[in-house]
């Protein structure tokens, strides 16, 4: 087995124990081991045989037991029974349907039922209202929802569907497409381009995937089947000749596509258009019709350092060394620990005399780490009142310090602009982190008027973040091209609280691309001499 069948087993694996409602921690750690065996660069089959598998970070001997099993047997015993017991085409279509693992289980067993067709059947056929504790707003809730199953529906945070996507493009040999080549932090339209004289062979290997819990539409050339995580993927199979017509329709906006109408057959998105007379585009860029060049996007590599990390310290799980290291193998010129300050509340919050001691540890990594630097920084809360969470000596003794929003973001818009405000005017703050305190799905943005904090922002030389997280990217892609406007430079950064959380950085920079953004344009593109050199208003 290579690498990508062995990572894809354990997505799968970890896809049914969420579906298990497993503790939340095992499928995050087969995630994690499944990203490191994909980019590990030898074959770890090899690894396995030779019991050296848990030399890869992320593999403890739990995983590495799994790891032996599929490559001696090639399967997993517990995946199987997983696969019999969840039967997760029901689980999928019961997660659209707002039903808990176990309520789609028993509701499959009670009507004797193995697939979506068969539920869909059963449920249009009245049986649901015999089975034990179905009332008539259960039935009439599950009827509506099936009524609206061809509707769009929440889409996945942007890094699942990313790594869903993904893995099924390379099982098919084809290329990513939709929602997730376009960077959107939320994806609905999830798709998959292939090149194939005769598609069928390649059809019928897509309803095989683990991914894929049933088949909702399929012509010749097309595929629309529902994944494990409740949303739909379509895969194209183009002939060779209009490989690149079929992805640049299957990337764009649905708004894009139509304003370049009608498209030329080409075999590849650059000789489309140039069929077309127009530059190719960056696929972060196709949300609206464009005219004229585009920019010279930032790119990941240009990034020189991360400036938002955790540490032990507060809420992250690696030291500070550990951060640097990791930093230093990712080729970074530096990376600035930015703990939390005590009124976080949720987390350990750094006091003054914390600062000063981290201090010193920051100052012995830096030693047996040069010529990386690891920056003196601190996530520093704003204070209701606009002040903040740390004396002003204290701050001032910092490389780089970030001030954010944590408690009382229900604040009414003046209050909450008035307070970032305050805080944007102190001498020591050189950037807001996530500056509108979104979480995707969960929270809404906060009340702050931004072209507001633009201003502020702008003439006293402060950076707005935008955060890798993928339940953040704070600020939007939106929001990153008005600051761009306002003459704001932003900051990619990743807000990591593990040596992996560092992998979020394109993310950041992706985000940072859809608005627009240039090299010259991100503040952590800079060497370290220069971004220690605060901007003039």
């Amino acid at each position: 087995m290579d690498n990508a069948e062995i990572a894809d087993r354990l997505d799968a694996f970890a896809t049914l124990l969420e579906l298990a409602e497993a503790n939340p921690y095992q499928p995050r750690a087969y995630r994690r081991a499944a990203e490191t065996i994909r980019a590990a660069p030898v074959p770890i089959e090899e690894l396995v045989r030779t019991g050296r598998a848990e030399a890869l970070r992320g593999i403890g001997s739990g995983i590495a037991t799994r790891l032996r099993e599929l490559v001696e047997t090639g399967e997993i015993a517990e995946l199987r029974e997983l696969e019999r017991e969840i039967v997760p085409g029901i689980v999928g279509l019961g997660r659209f349907l707002g039903l808990t693992t176990k309520r789609s289980i028993e509701l499959a067993r009670a009507l004797e039922v193995q697939t979506p067709e068969e539920f869909r059947a059963a449920v249009a056929a009245g049986r649901l209202r015999t089975v034990p504790g179905v009332g008539p707003k259960l039935e009439a809730r599950v009827v509506e929802a099936l009524a609206r199953e061809n509707t769009p529906r929440p889409g996945l945070l942007l890094d699942r569907a990313r790594a869903l996507v993904s893995a099924i493009a390379s099982a098919l040999d084809g290329e990513p497409a939709g929602d997730t080549r376009r960077w959107r932090d939320t994806c609905e339209h999830l798709a998959v381009v292939c090149s194939a004289a005769d598609p069928a062979s390649l059809l019928t290997r897509f309803e095989a995937l683990p991914q894929i819990v049933a088949v909702i539409e399929r012509d010749e050339r097309r595929v629309r089947g529902l994944t494990v995580e409740g949303v739909p993927i379509d895969v194209v199979v183009a002939a060779p000749e209009r490989f690149g017509t079929e992805l640049l329709r299957a990337t764009g906006s649905a708004h894009y596509v139509a304003a370049l109408e009608p498209l030329p057959d080409a075999p590849s998105e650059a000789a489309v258009y140039d069929a077309l007379g127009v530059p190719w585009l960056p696929p972060e860029l196709r949300e609206a019709p464009f005219n004229g060049e585009p920019p010279a996007l930032v790119e990941v590599d240009d990034i020189r350092g991360d400036l938002h990390c955790h540490t032990t310290w507060s809420d992250g799980r690696f030291s500070v060394e550990e951060m640097g290291r990791a930093a230093r193998e990712r080729g970074y010129d530096y990376i600035a620990i930015c703990d939390h300050t005590p009124a976080v509340g949720a987390v350990r919050g750094l006091t003054a005399d914390d600062v000063r001691r981290q201090g010193e540890e920051i100052a012995a990594a830096n030693e047996r780490l040069a010529p990386l630097r690891i920056l003196r920084g601190i996530e520093c809360d704003i204070l209701p009142d606009g002040r903040l969470d740390l004396p002003d000596d204290v701050l001032a003794e910092l490389d780089w310090v970030q001030a954010s929003v944590h408690g009382g973001q229900r604040m009414p818009r003046p209050e909450m602009t008035r307070r970032v405000e305050e805080a944007l005017r102190h001498p020591a703050v050189r950037c807001l982190s996530h500056p509108l305190g979104r979480l995707i799905g969960r929270r809404p943005e906060n009340a702050l008027d931004l072209e507001r904090v633009f201003e502020v922002a702008r003439e006293h030389g402060v950076a707005l973040e935008v955060n890798g997280l993928a339940a953040r990217l704070d600020l939007s892609g939106e929001h990153v091209r008005e600051a761009l406007s306002a003459g704001v430079r932003i900051v990619c950064s990743t807000d990591a609280h593990s040596v992996n959380g560092l992998a979020n950085l394109p993310l950041s920079v992706h985000t940072a691309r859809r608005g627009g953004a240039t090299r010259a344009d991100v503040l952590n593109t800079r060497p370290t001499d220069a971004l220690m050199t605060p901007m003039s208003g």
